[in-house]
């Protein structure tokens, strides 16, 4: 794995200064502490930060073509890359290395733009076409790896991280109002927005062309599930065997690397299942790596313990406590270079750290839940459809609103007052904005008053991110459209996000077997009623896996990778909290409602109410502002 950034100057620009872009590598020193390597003429520059996996020794970046017309850099892995290469040998092309970066440089040679239909893996990369003036640019299908670019006057800055894109000289840093619109209610700013106006994602499924005036985006790839509505009735057993020999075939084909690999355990059914798989497939004893928490009901590893009992994997435990993430959290900004408000980036962050330890790439069950919809608000959206119809609307609209402030209040994992109100939050608002409000934070009624007055005015609907990927998917049944946003959105937005952060932080690389081509092509095409059964999620995974794990493992209810928050900011936490959030500070910063916060915290350090999401997700932002705005003022003023 790598960090790649670039500089390509209009037609008519000034010359490249090479000094800036040395300075954007050394800004993504950690996602490549092997090596390091730059390229640079008048028109353009490449840099690359190197995590050596593929030919460690020959490897160095950036590469260039037998007569150095094309010159790229490359973030990821191709799969496929020996299969290619055989084909390009019969081509006649001549490698220098036995990297799959330069594979991907000569199918260029071959195919042009259409290089990436032939790629299976997961890639960000840029080449320059020296000949032609032009960049080509490109990310996997998924959004695994990321590609953040800005059009500047000084012409196409594009980089792995926002950090990165921000090391630019004419790259200016300024608030994107509507993305800390949709952050609040989401935890994420969905792509291609990013939180700072004037810089973008390049969406999964897309490649870039950038000929010194334009940029020209085109996509190659979106999932399909039209597929999955059209078969005939099925049993489950008609496809678990097809399941599973295409997941362990992808365990296998992810298994390629010149260095060790591990496998991150959180004893439920999908890093189990990638465990499983990897057993069979692996030559050697696998190492597994899981964490564990003193607050028993987010503790799950006793389940990853006798997974890896049963599979036989050499494991590993890391204890996480209240004071490491005391230590954490004031410092996230210098990990994560965007606000987000998902917690479990900390145990995933903490996890990695230990993981790199002992290997230098592992695998994990990240996507699993957005193909064979394993998230409970799936379940959810089922359930709401019986309550609409069951339960007489005077009780819905006037004794339950009632009996809700009498539901005691609990900071445990998932409490039962935690459930009611989101459940019931879902009531009268269409299927995409719900969603949403489940999975997320702050609702609109609540932005209401957390923004200061001269903020309302420019923001835009929270969802519309939402509704246009529904409109977007081929699909008909509504879940299907859930899932087609959950891939959209939350899967690339947040889960992929935060797994790349988190691990390249620690220089360690994870890839997603369930995020395979093959495997995302199987499961896009299966029935619906082979993914949500009734109300249980990822029905034919766990018929798949039930003779390879334990039966408690396999039937448990999911439960995320999540953390301790509402008691920690009532403990370790709430000074730092007390601190970013205190009336002085947002007086200063003019966004936020001061007395609204106050009343936010006070309730929950009081426990009369659980707003460790509503906190957390402020939290997250505050810390990232006072690092990337507060201590580095816009160029060109606020």
């Amino acid at each position: 794995m790598c960090g790649i950034c670039g500089i390509v100057q209009p037609t008519d620009g000034p010359p490249v200064e090479p000094l800036s872009v040395c300075a954007m590598a050394r800004a993504m020193r950690h996602r490549g502490p092997d090596d390091e390597g730059f390229f640079h003429e008048p028109r353009a520059a490449l840099g690359a930060r190197r995590l050596s996996i593929i030919d460690v020794e020959g490897g160095h970046q950036p590469i260039a073509n037998e007569d150095d017309t094309l010159v790229i850099v490359f973030n990821g892995e191709i799969y496929n890359y020996r299969e290619l290469r055989r084909f390009l040998d019969r081509q006649g092309h001549r490698f220098r290395t036995q990297t799959d970066t330069e594979v991907i440089l000569h199918l260029y040679e071959e195919f042009g733009d259409d290089v990436v239909i032939h790629l299976d893996g997961i890639f960000a990369f840029g080449i320059w076409d020296r000949a032609r003036g032009h960049l080509f640019a490109a990310r996997d299908r998924m959004g695994v790896k990321p590609f953040y670019y800005a059009q500047t006057h000084g012409g196409l800055v594009f980089a792995s991280e926002l950090r990165a894109v921000l090391a630019h000289p004419t790259v200016d840093r300024r608030l994107n109002l509507v993305a800390l619109n949709e952050y609040l209610s989401l935890e994420f700013v969905p792509t291609p927005r990013t939180i700072v106006r004037g810089v973008e994602r390049l969406p999964p499924g897309h490649t870039l062309r950038y000929d010194g005036r334009t940029i020209a985006l085109r996509q190659y790839w979106t999932p399909s599930l039209a597929r999955s509505e059209d078969q005939p009735p099925v049993q489950w057993r008609e496809f678990a065997a097809r399941l599973r020999d295409t997941l362990r075939t992808s365990v296998a084909r992810e298994l390629v690397s010149d260095v060790p690999v591990g496998v991150l355990l959180s004893g439920g059914i999908d890093s189990s299942s990638i465990a499983a798989c990897m057993v069979d497939a692996y030559e050697g004893t696998v190492e597994s790596f899981s964490v564990a928490y003193e607050e028993r009901s987010f503790d799950e590893s006793q389940y990853a313990r006798e997974v890896a009992a049963k599979l036989g994997t050499r494991h590993r435990e890391l204890r996480v406590t209240s004071g490491m993430a005391a230590d954490l959290v004031p410092n996230i900004a210098d990990v994560l270079d965007e606000p987000l408000g998902d917690a479990s980036f900390i145990p995933t962050y903490l996890l990695s750290k230990f993981a790199a330890e002992h290997v230098k790439v592992v695998l994990a069950g990240d996507g699993s839940d957005e193909l064979f919809a394993g998230y409970p608000t799936l379940a959810a959206h089922r359930l709401i459809e019986y309550y609409e119809r069951a339960v007489p609307w005077f009780i819905r609209a006037y004794v339950v609103p009632r009996l809700l402030p009498l539901l005691p209040v609990s900071f445990d994992y998932i409490s039962r007052d935690f459930k009611v109100r989101r459940f019931l939050a879902g009531r009268g608002v269409p299927l995409e904005a719900r969603h949403h409000r489940w999975m997320g934070s702050f609702f609109d009624e609540e932005k209401s008053g957390l923004f200061r007055d001269w903020v309302r005015p420019v923001l835009a609907e929270t969802y519309a991110a939402a509704y246009r990927h529904a409109r977007e998917c081929d699909a008909r049944a509504p879940l299907n459209r859930v899932l087609y946003d959950d891939m959209k959105l939350y899967l690339e937005g947040d889960i992929l996000l935060k797994v790349d952060r988190a691990s390249m932080a620690a220089s360690l690389e994870v890839r997603v077997p369930f995020l395979n081509r093959a495997v995302v092509d199987f499961a896009t095409s299966l029935p619906l009623e082979l993914k949500l059964k009734r109300l249980t999620g990822k029905y034919l995974l766990k018929r798949a896996m039930a003779d390879r794990l334990p039966r408690r493992v396999v039937m448990r209810k999911k439960q995320g990778f999540a953390m301790p928050v509402a008691h920690w900011l009532t403990s370790e936490l709430r000074e730092l909290a007390l601190d970013m959030l205190s009336p002085a500070r947002l007086t200063r910063q003019a966004l936020f409602e001061p007395a609204y916060v106050s009343t936010l915290v006070d309730d929950h350090l009081k426990h009369r109410r659980d707003n460790r999401k509503l906190i957390w997700t402020l939290l997250m932002f505050q810390l990232w502002y006072a690092k990337y705005l507060e201590s580095m003022p816009a160029r060109d003023g606020r």
